[in-house]
């Protein structure tokens, strides 16, 4: 496990351009019949996209997920059709039953009161098939029944590496290292507004309990979804760009694209001599290129003879190779001066 290549990172929010459903399914397809290593790091998400991600694992039948951070919601359902599920041993864990965005605003007279109650009786039945559906999945790879995992998802709390697996969230723990969970300041915003409980592990700065839950109530006045949206597609389409203005060094690295940062691109230092040995490799045959064309420049011309004798002939010989790339040499110069 320690010198696992991942083929996928999913993380941030499950829906977003870090974790999407059509990315998964071409990276899956990309490595039919073969092991797919996938590393896990997020809050959660869009319930669609968690199912149709733990499908593709499933029909896939070699997937094998890795938890690392905080992962709850959403992230955890998405890897419930992998094959072999790790968790790091520092990681957390939870789940938590399903919620839907309710607001109503306005003066209501008892036709309008009884609409919305009649909405939120439809809300209710929806998300109590929902619920039963996720724990329906929980307690096929927990073993565990399936009344357990509504208990369980009522009661929302943080588990430990070590509760998931007793549990039977996941197969196995590691000691790796890579990601020890820690509370940022907009983590613990962003689960507070969520309604997610706020887990007792290191925090990033010192700021007081008090300071966070002033932090927690600023958060409530979020974009909304719309503007959410927008800025996923914005990612997006700025993933895209980049993927496609280096796609000659994605070629010379063998690589389809590239993860696109807040300080930019990071690379390797075996991708950075593979870029050196193709501009080596570049130089040497401009070299040998402009060695030929010398080489026609300085030959002798023909005799006089030769060139009758030359003129005489019925049927024009053939030129060299290096006779017919200086003269197309020379036509594509000539061709270049003449643009203005």
């Amino acid at each position: 496990m320690e010198n696992t290549q991942y083929h996928l990172h999913l993380k941030g929010f499950v829906g977003g351009y870090d974790f999407d459903r059509d990315y998964v399914d071409y990276v899956l397809a990309r490595n039919e019949g073969k092991p797919v290593h996938v590393l896990i790091d997020s809050l959660g998400g869009s319930l669609a996209t968690a199912l149709s991600i733990a499908s593709a694992f499933k029909r896939h039948g070699d997937v094998s997920v890795h938890f690392v951070g905080m992962n709850a919601s959403a992230a955890t359902i998405a890897s419930l059709g992998a094959k072999h599920i790790s968790i790091d041993a520092s990681a957390m864990y939870l789940v938590h039953k399903c919620s839907a965005e309710f607001f109503e605003w306005g003066n209501l007279n008892a036709d309008q009161l009884a609409t919305v109650r009649d909405n939120c009786e439809a809300a209710i039945r929806d998300l109590n098939k929902l619920d039963n559906n996720v724990a329906s999945m929980y307690s096929a790879k927990c073993s565990k029944p399936q009344s357990d995992l509504l208990d369980l998802m009522r009661e929302g709390g943080w588990l430990t590496a070590k509760e998931a697996k007793e549990w039977g969230f996941v197969d196995e723990i590691t000691d790796l290292d890579e990601a020890k969970p820690v509370l940022t300041d907009a983590v613990a915003s962003a689960m507070a507004a969520a309604g997610m409980p706020i887990p007792n592990v290191p925090t990033e700065s010192k700021e007081t309990l008090f300071a966070r839950f002033l932090a927690s109530i600023a958060s409530l006045f979020k974009p909304s979804h719309t503007e959410e949206k927008e800025q996923i597609v914005n990612n997006q389409n700025q993933s895209a760009q980049m993927n496609q203005s280096f796609s000659l060094v994605g070629k010379v690295l063998n690589v389809e694209g590239f993860a696109v940062g807040e300080n930019g691109i990071t690379l390797t230092c075996e991708q950075m001599q593979q870029i050196e040995r193709a501009l080596a490799e570049r130089d040497k045959r401009n070299a040998e290129l402009a060695e030929q064309l010398d080489a026609v420049k300085k030959s002798p011309a023909d005799t006089s003879t030769a060139v009758v004798n030359e003129a005489k002939r019925d049927t024009p010989q053939p030129l060299s190779e290096v006779e017919s790339y200086a003269n197309a040499f020379n036509n594509a110069k000539q061709l270049y001066e003449q643009l203005p």
